[in-house]
């Protein structure tokens, strides 16, 4: 996949900057304008398509996401790169150093998760349900969860997932031959995975599919909760 690198040395000097050395100052200069995080995030399981990551953000214009794409390019935060033959189309994915937004993403996902605010009920892209399984997963209990193959069709696509030491790896390719697999869309799998509904009884009212065992998917789904704060 051939990269298509943009440098702007002036990148400051087109940004309304806060005028504050503070790194977290930076990082909103960076990524603090509307959608440009949640761009990132559909970015952090691989490159993706421009009508992709337009499709996974509703209410996203295309002038907007043109906007943004460019400017986390010349913030060196992701890169165009050109697929192979056949398909020679374009996408957009992180740097290495975009890439290391994930860790900060994560933690401040967990942290807004735990608002009074959060309402879950309100809708998410497909990627943004798999890496909630990495934000939310309980690390110590997946530590004891056996050698297992997961996958996943989430709104119609594909990914792969396995525990590695207490982390879940996820891949966005086809689930088939998995040990166990679940199907549906984002928001009924979410609600089986923090606790409003059970797997068993999703399955049964057709809201998720599940292929293979159910008392480890069950086990799995077991791992996961939105976090709470006291205070």
């Amino acid at each position: 996949m051939e990269s298509q690198k943009i440098t702007n040395s002036d990148f400051g000097k087109s940004r309304r900057w806060y005028q504050d050395a503070c790194g977290t100052a930076l990082a909103m200069d960076l990524v603090g304008e509307r959608w440009a995080l949640l761009i990132i995030r559909e970015l952090l399981l691989g490159p993706r398509r421009f009508g992709e990551i337009r499709g996974a953000l509703v209410g996203l214009s295309a002038n907007i996401l043109t906007q943004r794409l460019e400017g986390l390019e010349k913030a060196g935060i992701l890169e165009r790169r050109q697929l192979p033959s056949p398909s020679n189309a374009q996408v957009y994915g992180l740097t290495k150093w975009g890439q290391a937004a994930e860790e900060p993403i994560f933690a401040l996902s967990r942290w807004a998760a735990g608002s009074p605010a959060h309402d879950t009920t309100l809708p998410l892209s497909n990627t943004a349900f798999m890496l909630s399984l990495r934000t939310m997963m309980n690390r110590e209990g997946a530590r004891t969860m056996p050698s297992v193959d997961l996958g996943f069709r989430v709104g119609g696509e594909p990914f792969r997932a396995r525990i590695v030491e207490g982390m879940l790896e996820i891949d966005r390719v086809d689930p088939d031959g998995a040990d166990l697999v679940l199907i549906g869309q984002p928001s009924p799998l979410a609600s089986v995975f923090y606790g409003r509904d059970s797997l068993a009884e999703s399955q049964r009212l057709g809201k998720v599919a599940v292929s293979g065992d159910m008392s480890l998917g069950q086990r799995f789904v077991d791992l996961f909760a939105l976090p709470t704060f006291g205070g």
